[in-house]
């Protein structure tokens, strides 16, 4: 329980909080709002994989669930868009890095050479992931902790140095407030991805059918705390509109705690390696997925290659390659814009397997099979996944266009790769039959 706990919460506190504060500022303060609603939304999210998980408490997660209902296709779409998710949020993750990088670093507007930096951050991880899992660990145990540091300082010591009048307008968007909250919640969402972990590591958990649920939920919660103490902290820390150009908002909440620009300075060191070891851990993740579906049959055949040290390479050189790509893609604009819209189609991709997973609990409450659903829990059970459905629509519809168009695109190119598969296995066992 301990254990699955600090998984969820470990995954969930990422490197990407460190520029949030930043992506959101924009909106006002109306993005604190939109921090509780998401925090709740991830909750009921939480609640349904715990209960998708004691139906089906085996490994996998967001790709058993619409697979057992809707069959492989489904399977596959979810799993397909949860890949994507996994390489798009570590280009994002490795641009974030670049604005705590700017503090050490004079890159004077650079785009190209901040461009150079963000590349550095992903393929230096991505090799440590070649170099074997045993390297692995030990980046991440040292992440991990460093990763607290500046988060806590922020969220209980930064909160006795706050100042109101930092805080800025309700509304600064120039939106109506629905569009506005829904806006700054569909990037909050980054901050809430591996609410999932549990879940997707069912078969390894002890009792996942009790365990799995519960340590969602208090991981979660968890986080939701230390997200929204360190938020409302930097918000009360730094002036609005300097919180809005910013590209390391916990360097400069520090910095206004200390009166100078030193502690600044080691928060933003602090900073780029945890963010650099996250990046490690998640291209690993990234990397893995692929090469589970790739040994049933549903991804190619070179995802599911090992290496020595036992890592799948053909996937962190896939993740890193595509991250490569969608970075040089969209970093004309800068580092700041292109961490919008790079956060913003991981919240599509993501979205996609919990509507998905959303959609099967419905249909297992639907169809009604008493081997399936308790009757004692059927009306709990019905909101909880009703609300989880809105909840992930209302997600993507707060997006955007441009990130929904880019993530359909992305989605969309999985389809060829399935029916290219399938048919694969299909002319197999024809031959096999014959034999």
């Amino acid at each position: 329980m301990v254990a699955a706990t600090a998984l969820v919460m470990g995954n969930i506190i990422g490197g990407g909080v460190f520029a949030l504060p930043a992506a959101v500022a924009p909106y006002g303060t109306v993005s604190l709002i939109a921090l509780l609603v998401v925090s709740a939304g991830a909750v009921l999210l939480a609640l349904l994989f715990g209960k998708l998980a004691r139906r089906s408490p085996v490994t996998g997660g967001l790709y058993v669930y619409p697979r057992d209902a809707f069959g492989e296709f489904a399977g596959f779409l979810s799993a397909w868009s949860y890949w994507t998710m996994t390489w798009v949020s570590i280009a994002a993750l490795a641009v974030a890095a670049v604005g705590y990088a700017a503090v050490l670093l004079p890159f004077g507007g650079n785009h190209v050479l901040e461009a150079a930096v963000a590349l550095a951050a992903l393929w230096l991880p991505a090799a440590a992931n070649f170099a074997g899992t045993r390297w692995i660990g030990a980046v991440q145990v040292v992440s991990t902790v460093l990763k607290f540091v500046p988060l806590l300082l922020v969220a209980t010591v930064g909160l006795f140095f706050m100042d109101t009048d930092n805080f800025g307008p309700f509304n600064a968007s120039g939106e109506s407030v629905p569009g506005a909250l829904a806006a700054a919640g569909a990037l909050l969402l980054y901050s809430f991805l591996g609410v999932e972990s549990a879940a997707m590591s069912a078969g390894e958990v002890r009792d996942p059918e009790r365990t799995v649920g519960r340590a969602s939920v208090l991981g979660t919660v968890g986080s939701a705390l230390v997200y929204l103490l360190g938020t409302v902290a930097v918000f009360g820390l730094v002036p609005h509109g300097r919180l809005a150009s910013s590209g390391a908002p916990f360097a400069d909440a520090v910095n206004a705690m200390t009166g100078g620009h030193w502690g600044g300075t080691v928060i933003a060191l602090v900073a780029v390696v945890s963010m650099v070891g996250c990046l490690n851990g998640w291209i690993l993740l990234s990397a893995q997925m692929p090469y589970a579906a790739a040994r049933d049959g549903l991804f190619p055949a070179p995802f599911a290659r090992e290496s020595k040290g036992g890592v799948p390479t053909f996937g962190v050189l896939a993740c890193a390659v595509l991250g490569t790509v969608l970075i040089a893609f969209n970093y004309a604009a800068g580092p700041d814009a292109t961490f919008r819209v790079l956060v913003l189609i991981t919240t599509f991709t993501g979205c996609v397997p919990y509507l998905l997973s959303a959609a099967a609990q419905l249909y297992w409450l639907a169809k009604g099979s008493r081997e399936r659903v308790r009757p004692a829990g059927l009306t709990r059970d019905l909101i909880v996944a009703a609300l989880s459905f809105a909840f992930s629509f209302w997600l993507i519809a707060g997006a955007g266009y441009a990130a929904v168009y880019q993530g359909v695109l992305f989605l969309f190119a999985g389809i060829p790769v399935y029916v290219w598969l399938r048919g694969r296995r299909q002319e197999a066992g024809a031959g096999a039959g014959a034999a």
